[in-house]
């Protein structure tokens, strides 16, 4: 006879090698799981409070301490294992399937959104920590011991890897984090169903656990259907008073254009880019400065960033441009303003023009793998909230950035706020003269976004000698008031700072220490 004093001896046979497949079948689910609850977190955490290094590495570690402290309380559950299993797979399941939409939708009612994100890892994390040991308890007297934990910890590791492949290639671009949370919340509750329907005449009132399941399943599928209108009602509430008229996660950020009366704005992982109410006024000042003073002859301009086209459409006003070559990294930025009716129309279908080509890349690579020379570029990247972007603003790019240009370019650089990160514009600056070039800061105001600040530079002396004619037509700009633009009061004015370097990203820390004061 089995343990199981329902069975008889013949039967017996059959069940045990039956349970054994599908438990060591439930390691790799639960791995893959709980993976990617750590990735999601990290992710969100990344997208809403910025610096992804930082979020991702608090995110891990606190999530391997909390799996610690679950298989370290593993130890306490000396009765009813099947029970206690089942029970931890559906509740993690619940929370760590419902984790996505519970940070959105309170991202913006809570004072303390760290304590709520952390809180719910730690959940998450001890629950992920339990399966394991229970898993290998149920199995010890079905499976020796050596082929016990190589099997078990050989999936374990396979469903890490799969998870790993599956976040960043399938689930971000096409299902997003809240619609990927919801599914593998099912998953995990599935596995706790499966376990169930499996071990139930090993478990006493197993018929409650049932409905439990049931009604847990009900939840993560719902969840997983209506994932779209739980975000929109998300960011409803985060864009109060704008509506939403697209929202769109890709492979690096979620996209989300809202319009409001005459007012049409792009925000990148809840961050504004622009508002076509005084993008102009950013987009004139970015650009003509260094047009004018560009080589007379045929041009062939870099645009790094800028997959809006908002820069391109200005750079496309001078007529003496033969070639644009933009570079962005994200290729569903790019086809968006491509394609999208109001944004062809804002951007005045600068992405389709015959002089443009358009590479989706990183620019950091590809301007080290470049073999073409450049009479200009316009780089217009995000501000340095993260190391990943941080790159961009360093020593190691501008050396690399000036390798690819003529000896007379010109280059502009779009350099945050000299107001309100008055030590990060300025380190900037120093860094691209650490490297060689000359460079003009000069600043403008922008409504959306007060101060503004931007770099010219040069491979030799500045280019300020008799610039040629603005063209036709600006609305912001003018020489006279380029002129002014370059004066900085005191409480702008020029500070020394550190140079940003690849191994220390010390901009990164200076441009979050500076915002952060604003944002709280």
């Amino acid at each position: 006879m089995s343990r199981d004093s329902g069975l008889s001896s013949a039967e017996a046979a059959p069940y045990e090698a039956r349970t054994v497949w599908i438990l060591l079948a439930s390691v790799f689910l639960i791995a893959t799981c709980g993976l990617i609850y750590e990735l999601i977190a990290g992710t969100l955490a990344s997208y809403l409070l910025g610096d992804s290094v930082t979020q991702f590495s608090t995110v891990i570690g606190v999530y391997l301490f909390a799996m610690g402290v679950g298989s370290w309380l593993s130890k306490y559950v000396t009765q009813k294992l099947a029970l206690v299993f089942v029970q931890v797979e559906i509740m993690i399941g619940l929370v760590g399937g419902c984790s996505a939409a519970l940070l959105f939708m309170m991202f913006e009612s809570v004072t303390t959104f760290r304590v709520l994100l952390y809180s719910l890892v730690m959940m998450t994390g001890i629950l992920a920590g339990l399966e394991i040991p229970l898993l290998l308890r149920l199995l010890k007297d079905r499976i020796e011991f050596k082929d016990l934990v190589a099997r078990v910890l050989s999936l374990d590791y396979v469903g890490a890897l799969l998870a790993s492949l599956l976040f960043p290639l399938l689930l971000v671009p096409h299902l997003g984090l809240m619609r990927s949370s919801f599914l593998f919340g099912f998953l995990n509750a599935l596995v706790g169903l499966g376990a169930l329907m499996l071990l139930r005449r090993e478990i006493a009132w197993w018929k409650g656990l049932l409905v439990e399941a049931v009604v847990v399943l009900g939840i993560l599928l719902s969840g997983f259907v209506y994932a779209e209108r739980l975000m929109e009602w998300s960011e409803e509430r985060w864009y109060a008073g704008e509506k939403v008229i697209f929202s769109k996660p890709s492979a690096y950020q979620r996209m989300v254009l809202t319009r409001s009366q005459d007012d049409l704005r792009l925000y990148l992982n809840g961050n504004l880019q622009f508002s076509s109410r005084d993008e102009y006024r950013y987009h004139e000042s970015l650009v003509h400065p260094a047009m004018v003073r560009m080589p007379e002859r045929g041009l062939h301009v870099l645009i790094l960033g800028g997959g809006d086209g908002l820069a391109l459409r200005e750079v496309l006003k001078h007529e003496r441009v033969e070639k644009v070559t933009l570079v962005d990294l994200d290729p569903a930025m790019t086809e968006l303003f491509s394609t999208h009716p109001l944004l062809t129309s804002l951007n005045k279908g600068a992405m389709k023009s015959g002089k443009v080509t358009v590479k989706n890349a990183d620019a950091f690579t590809w301007v080290d793998e470049a073999t073409e020379k450049y009479d200009g570029a316009i780089i217009d990247f995000p501000d340095p909230s993260s190391f990943s972007l941080g790159k961009l603003y360093t020593e190691t790019f501008y050396r690399r950035l000036a390798k690819v240009l003529t000896p007379d370019a010109v280059v502009a650089v779009q350099t945050t706020s000299p107001m309100f990160a008055r030590r990060s514009f300025w380190c900037v600056d120093g860094t691209m003269r650490a490297c060689g070039f000359e460079t003009l800061p000069y600043h403008a105001y922008v409504p959306s976004f007060g101060e503004w600040g931007f770099i010219l530079a040069s491979k030799g002396q500045r280019r300020e000698v008799s610039p040629l004619p603005l063209p036709e037509g600006l609305k912001f700009l003018t020489e006279e008031g380029f002129g002014l633009m370059k004066h900085f009061p005191p409480d702008m004015a020029r500070v020394e700072t550190e140079v940003n370097k690849l191994n220390n990203q010390v901009l990164v820390r200076m441009f979050e220490g500076e915002w952060g004061r604003y944002a709280n």
